[in-house]
């Protein structure tokens, strides 16, 4: 008798959608620490979305629906397997692989390049006995020196951008001097840190894995989109955006990561509920008193304890001292693995045991050198 085959069946939308939102401990615990603030300091309903970014959140939506879409379409890990596949020394690879992940961050955000870079790392497991652990960390370390470049790298940056009302151009180029200080710091720790061993790599490449027309379609309403931000009308930007993946790419929604956007709400809610408790209120009411010193340390240390996004959320109520804040909250991705969530998502994406301890031997120096360099910055700028 013949056996029998289950037929396979394709996830619902709906399905899809709300599975990573049952999965999503960091959402779980924002939103466990909301209804617990929400009772010990009490606000009418309606305060909670006056609290909220909302300009900030529509910019991270549509970068998030489109970037998701750029690494949906598997060109850019077509193309790096191309290249990786041409490398014959470890020193090289490393370099490569540092360099990509440093410049798709500035124009991806950080994690979006992270799931394009860490995958690709991963694939090369038993090649060469590669230290594929010390390549994933200083990916990791790669991200946060570039996605601190532009305005839309990452959330802080983003949340910073429109809340200082400067131009994509003006945003960029106050960071450039940190951010070229600090890759060139990555490029000298990476040269050292990898040997000029030979390996070969063959990482298996289809031709069918790849759409260069979902790329085209992403990367021309990516370009689009940040032109909407920039004139100041980023909800617009939002449904122009979401009616154009409607029409001509809809298989990426179900693919977005929409409990980040969650995620960020939370955070906007968590922060304005605590920093409303009597105890804390005392502290931030200081901060608009605060030297430029006291305000660079608050945003550096406060990254350390509640990661780089929720300090910026909490400072820049209290400041207008943006580019401050910018290096402050930037340099401060380094560090403790939590400074940035950047740090936690590489490290998840590796099967490699213990690298949560090794992480910590490379991002600590990063942090020190990052923060004085960045503080010489402003002093001399």
């Amino acid at each position: 008798m013949p056996e029998m085959t289950k037929p396979v069946t394709t996830p619902s939308f709906l399905s899809q959608i709300s599975k990573p939102f049952l999965r999503d401990r960091l959402m779980h615990l924002l939103l466990i620490v909301a209804i617990a603030l929400s009772f010990l300091s009490p606000h009418p309903v309606q305060e909670y979305l006056i609290w909220i970014d909302w300009h900030t959140i529509a910019t991270l939506a549509g970068m998030l629906l489109l970037t998701t879409g750029i690494e949906a379409s598997g060109y850019l890990e077509h193309l790096g397997r191309v290249i990786i596949n041409r490398l014959r020394q470890e020193r090289a690879l490393a370099l490569f692989l540092v360099t990509a992940s440093t410049v798709l961050s500035t124009v991806l955000t950080n994690d979006i390049a992270l799931f394009i870079v860490v995958p690709l790392t991963v694939g090369l497991t038993g090649i060469s006995n590669l230290p594929i652990g010390r390549l994933v960390i200083f990916e990791a370390l790669a991200v946060n020196a570039g996605s601190l470049l532009t305005p839309i790298g990452n959330p802080q940056n983003i949340l910073l951008w429109q809340r200082s009302h400067l131009s994509f151009a003006d945003f960029t180029w106050q960071m450039v001097p940190l951010a070229l200080a600090i890759f060139a710091l990555l490029l000298l720790a990476t040269w050292l840190c990898f040997p000029k061993q030979a390996i070969h790599t063959e990482l298996k490449d289809d031709a069918t894995s790849y759409s260069v027309a979902l790329l085209r379609t992403c990367a021309l309403l990516y370009a689009a989109f940040l032109a909407t931000v920039e004139l100041g009308h980023p909800g617009w930007g939002l449904v122009g955006v979401g009616v154009a993946v409607l029409l001509f790419c809809r298989e990426i929604v179900a693919k977005v990561d929409w409990c980040l956007i969650l995620v960020f709400i939370l955070m906007f809610v968590d922060i304005h509920l605590l920093s409303r408790l009597a105890f804390v209120q005392a502290w931030v009411e200081g901060i608009p008193q605060f030297t430029q010193l006291q305000l660079y340390l608050a945003a550096l240390l406060g990254s350390q304890v509640i990661s780089n996004v929720p300090a910026t959320i909490m400072l820049v109520q209290y400041s207008t001292a943006y580019k401050v804040l910018a290096y402050g909250v930037n340099a401060g991705g380094f560090g403790l693995a939590i400074g940035s969530l950047a740090n936690i998502i590489a490290l998840r994406m590796t099967p490699e045991r213990h690298l949560w301890l090794r992480f910590h031997l490379y991002s600590f120096p990063f942090l020190v050198v990052s923060a004085l360099i960045g503080w010489l910055l402003l002093t001399s700028l």
